[in-house]
């Protein structure tokens, strides 16, 4: 889903002849991601359960680059596609239909497709995942490869930013490299699975310009019972700690100005909470690219990850400029709307056109296998 709305750059004003031609890399493991929707409840063992619709898209590392694209950055992505028809599919999706830039990228011959089903119901999710790591030559995304070789890639391209997924006890060269190259490292992080929750074997973490990591990872990787505490301890580790809050925000410290900020949560009707996160991140660094206020990044950030949790899917949900513009206008229309709120994403004026469509917008659900009209 490309945008509608021609012309608008998060980064109008900010680019130079000198600048990389990449504004975010990012390189990770591609799913095909396969939706069930209108469940009305948990599927139940030995019973057979209908749902009331059914979409695909590329997952997995795809929902970032997807949500980053959208929102108008220059994006490429290294990551392995399997040379079955879930590969074509979600290669064509993310270049042709989102503009990603896939020069990093490859075919695995007679590898298919890591593949994850979900079933989204009571405004959460069940999934179920199948894969296989990738084979190839050394380097390659998924290989496993010597500890003296270098990690895929062992050449990112130069850009403004790229983004991270921090594991405890690895590191990977290409990070150091990205940030030697000038790039802003944006690194996110999942469950600890050793249980020791220690920040010093989080190892790329050095390399960080803003660390975004949860409430609770927070709160444990620092051994504080307060998610701003933790906030401001991470921030004597990074020069930017953004700490999500789920329902509640985010709460985020700016080491360098001593300066905190904390945006509420947009109240929604969450159908699907899948790639929420990866929204919230792709927002986060739109607007730190485009150097607006921590308290508008926070609050854009939270702004696209609440549109996103009102569709179904993780890169079928990430918005556009379009839906961006469709809920500004449609917000200001309601007369109990808080003036202090509103006021809040008053910077979006700047930003959008006069006029969007109407809201609420309704988006084509893929879905693998239709031929094109002769």
């Amino acid at each position: 889903m490309s945008t509608d709305i021609p012309g608008i750059d998060p980064l109008d004003g900010l680019r130079a002849p000198q600048d990389p031609d990449c504004d975010v890399f990012l390189t990770g493991t591609v799913f095909l991601d396969i939706i069930f929707t209108g469940l009305d409840s948990a599927p139940v063992r030995g019973t057979e359960s209908w749902a009331r619709g059914m979409g695909s898209s590329p997952g997995g590392v795809a929902n970032m680059a997807t949500a980053l694209a959208r929102l108008g950055l220059h994006t490429s992505l290294a990551a392995a596609f399997g040379d079955d028809h879930y590969g074509e599919y979600c290669w064509d999706a993310l270049e042709q239909g989102e503009g990603i830039d896939l020069s990093m990228s490859h075919t695995v011959p007679g590898w298919h497709s890591p593949v994850t089903v979900s079933m989204a119901y009571e405004g959460e999710r069940t999934m179920v995942s199948h894969g296989h790591e990738a084979p190839g030559p050394a380097g390659a995304p998924g290989v496993a490869i010597p500890a003296e070789e270098p990690a895929f890639p062992s050449c990112p391209p130069r850009a403004r930013a790229a983004i991270a997924s921090l594991v405890p006890g690895r590191s990977e060269p290409w990070v150091a490299k990205a940030a030697r190259n000038g790039a802003r490292i944006f690194a996110d992080v999942g469950w600890d699975e050793t249980g020791h929750w220690d920040l010093d074997a989080l190892v790329d973490l050095e390399h960080c310009q803003a660390f975004l990591p949860n409430a609770e990872e927070a709160m444990r990787y620092t051994r504080t019972d307060c998610p701003r505490a933790a906030a401001h301890a991470l921030a004597e580790r990074v020069p930017l700690a953004v700490v999500t809050l789920g329902a509640k925000g985010a709460y985020a410290v700016d080491a360098a100005t001593g300066a905190s900020a904390e945006v509420p949560a947009i109240e929604v009707e969450a159908l699907d909470p899948t790639g929420a996160g990866d929204v919230f991140v792709a927002g986060f660094v739109t607007g730190t690219l485009a150097d607006w206020p921590l308290a508008d990044r926070l609050a854009f950030a939270g702004l696209t990850a609440a549109l996103s949790v009102q569709e179904f899917g993780g890169s079928l949900s990430a918005p556009d400029w379009e839906e961006i513009a469709a809920w500004w206008q449609q917000v200001r229309t309601f007369a109990d709307q808080d003036p202090a709120a509103l006021q809040r994403y008053a910077f979006l004026e700047e930003l959008l056109p006069a006029a969007a469509r109407p809201w609420p917008l309704r988006r084509a659900v893929p879905t693998i296998g239709f031929r094109r009209p002769a």
